[in-house]
């Protein structure tokens, strides 16, 4: 069910688009930011903190596309969040007990692999380079490509990018990691 809320305002924002266009699509996602935003708090209590970013980014860079009527600012939002993303991953190194890798990765493993903390450092790193990455090539994409292959990069390259990273990762930890030891 989370899953699907955490798309909603991306299958909101490609369904606008095809409609009415980049402005409207814009407007349509700020509205779904909000919605999820609420639908987050009513059930958890709590807004978690990449949806908080994501929507002060869509707010702030969304109202300036409306406002100035110019496409480049929402064009940046995923940039900026993949971007900020990769030094919330790169201070992980310093801040915290675990790595943000670790404390990400580690539910999805369900304990059932132990990893060593080497391991962790490097995926972490791994982390925080596709995040360069992906920010950079949305910046290519945005600057070079169409509008209408920009937004298709951003719901459908970007989107399938980050599922086959994460993917490969916990395919590679289940693979090489040592079994966790019997209770």
């Amino acid at each position: 069910m989370q899953a699907l809320l955490e798309f909603a305002p991306l299958l909101a924002f490609i369904v606008a688009y095809y409609i009415g266009g980049l402005y409207e699509a814009t407007a349509v996602l700020m509205i779904a930011m909000l919605a999820l935003l609420a639908v987050d708090y009513l059930l958890q209590r709590r807004i978690p903190p990449m949806h908080a970013l994501s929507a002060v980014l869509v707010f702030a860079l969304g109202a300036a596309t409306l406002l100035l009527h110019d496409k480049h600012f929402i064009q940046l939002k995923p940039t900026a969040l993949f971007w900020l993303a990769g030094l919330a991953f790169l201070g992980s190194f310093w801040i915290g007990k675990r790595t943000l890798t670790e404390r990400l990765l580690s539910a999805a493993l369900q304990g059932q692999v132990r990893v060593p903390d080497t391991t962790w450092r490097r995926l972490n790193a791994l982390w925080v380079a596709f995040y360069g990455v992906l920010g950079g090539l949305n910046l290519l994409v945005a600057t070079y490509a169409s509008e209408r292959v920009w937004v298709n990069f951003k719901v459908f390259g970007l989107t399938v990018l980050t599922f086959l990273f994460i993917g490969s990762q916990v395919m590679w930890l289940t693979r090489r990691a040592e079994p966790a030891a019997a209770a």
